[in-house]
């Protein structure tokens, strides 16, 4: 209907703008403290100088995080009170978790911002890692709510009520233990790209930064993150699609255009599904058989298994998101083999132009592949909210004036973006100035001179 068209259409614009700040809340703390600690380690002032700098861009995104968080967590009552009145009390238990452990982060994120020129320098380091550890945690807990969405467990119904719940069951479901570790790898993609991304702008506009010592470790550290992050992501997906097309065989199915059920079925690139035909796809006989079981006659669910009501919609959205998403991810790898043949050689990254460029296009990717992953798991998971148990628009508002309310959290995320990427430039317009380390500020008091980055007034 109209109503849950736009209240799925507001849940999606909001999630899909949160759960990018959400990336950096999770993976960014960890990539500053190991610049940090590298700073620590060899005295190395433009480490430390990267590390306060980069503490100053956390704050801005974990404040512009909690507006955006907060209008989320309202949302889910208000737009899908159905699926909180009948499994609230199942569902709720990751999101009270998760309040625990933002809160955790916010208090140590304060005390890490506040602690540059007041604590002693190992002190301070170490209360950045609550940062670290509460952000892996809080991500854990709300991915195991949509886990949860996904394949419910851990509860007893009777009577159409949640009449016994068992907390462990619910946040460690059967999906919990992929989708967890997909998203906090993406998450320090998101996070590992983004970073580097401005330094190598710089250095393709600048290209005597290739010997500062500030810019390179402003590439390299980051670059670094990704490159070890992404093949493990990829080994990662390539678990959950077998896992899905066991657990969720229409979504797999939908994802690959499988529309019968059969044997020694076809893997298709790419490609447009349009009345039992894929137009512009390459088609490669088989390999989707091979990787669902490794073996070309392996049998795979059609989305012909169900009946039309219980389709995911779009085929085309689903499998082309999925394909996306995969493409980028391999893209990534190719790069993070450069970055570590480039380093086995010559000890250094390679600084050439197409890598600084394939490093700064990175950013953009990461977020569609995000984005893309996201697509495929709810749209996918069409038309339940909770696994063949309730849909959507069983757990939609019936209010009618969602339209509106959608209408004004754009104009909100609109201003919220502009506002970000501002103060963003203006900082990084004043640190472009100076990222010369000056001796006379220290920021760990006096007597620490070897250990020191400028006090940014």
């Amino acid at each position: 209907s109209h109503d849950v068209v736009a209240s799925r259409a507001q849940m999606a614009s909001t999630l899909g703008f949160h759960i990018i700040l959400v990336c950096f809340g999770i993976a960014f703390p960890t990539v500053i403290l190991v610049v940090h600690f590298i700073g620590l380690r060899r005295h190395d002032r433009a480490a430390l100088l990267l590390a306060r700098r980069w503490s100053k861009v956390l704050a801005v995104l974990v404040a512009v995080g909690a507006v955006s968080g907060t209008v989320l967590s309202f949302e889910m009552g208000l737009l899908w009170p159905g699926l909180f009145r009948v499994y609230g009390a199942a569902v709720g238990i990751p999101f009270a978790f998760e309040g625990i452990f933002f809160l955790l982060e916010a208090i140590f994120t304060a005390i890490y911002l506040y602690g540059w020129d007041r604590l002693s320098p190992w002190a301070h380091w170490w209360s950045g890692v609550p940062v670290a550890v509460s952000g892996l945690f809080g991500a854990l807990c709300v991915v195991a709510a949509n886990s949860w969405m996904n394949q419910p467990g851990g509860f007893v119904m009777s009577h159409g009520r949640v009449t016994a719940v068992h907390p462990l069951a619910v946040i460690f479901n059967a999906a919990t233990t992929y989708e967890v570790p997909h998203m906090e790898l993406a998450a320090y993609l998101v996070t590992a790209f983004g970073v580097a991304a401005p330094y190598a702008v710089g250095m393709l506009r600048h290209p005597e930064r290739r010997t500062s010592r500030y810019h390179r470790l402003g590439l390299l550290v980051p670059s670094v993150v990704a490159a070890i992050c992404t093949p493990l992501q990829i080994f990662v997906g390539d678990t959950i699609a077998r896992a899905i097309e066991h657990q969720q065989p229409i979504k797999f199915a939908s994802m690959e255009y499988v529309a019968h059920t059969h044997r020694g079925v076809t893997e298709w690139v790419g490609g447009i599904y349009y009345h039992g035909h894929i137009y512009l796809g390459l088609n490669i006989p088989y390999f989707d058989s091979i990787l669902v079981g490794f073996s070309p006659h392996t049998k795979v669910i059609g989305w012909d298994s169900v009946p039309r009501s219980q389709r995911p919609p779009l085929p085309s959205l689903i499998h082309n998101a999925f394909d996306l998403m995969v493409g980028i991810a391999f893209l990534m790898l190719a790069l993070a083999a450069w970055l570590a043949v480039s380093w086995w050689r010559k000890r250094d990254f390679p600084v050439t132009r197409w890598f600084a460029g394939l490093t700064a296009l990175g950013a953009p990717a990461a977020v569609v592949a995000l984005e893309c992953g996201w697509i495929v798991t709810e749209v996918g998971r069409q038309p339940w909210v909770v696994y063949k148990r309730m849909t959507v628009a069983q757990a939609a508002t019936p209010v009618p004036d969602v339209p509106w309310t959608f209408g004004a959290i754009v104009a909100l995320y609109i201003v919220l973006t502009i506002t970000t990427v501002v103060v963003l430039a203006l900082m990084a317009r004043r640190w472009n100035r100076s990222t010369e380390v000056a001796e006379h500020d220290v920021p760990y008091g006096p007597g620490r001179a070897h250990a020191a980055a400028p006090a940014q007034r």
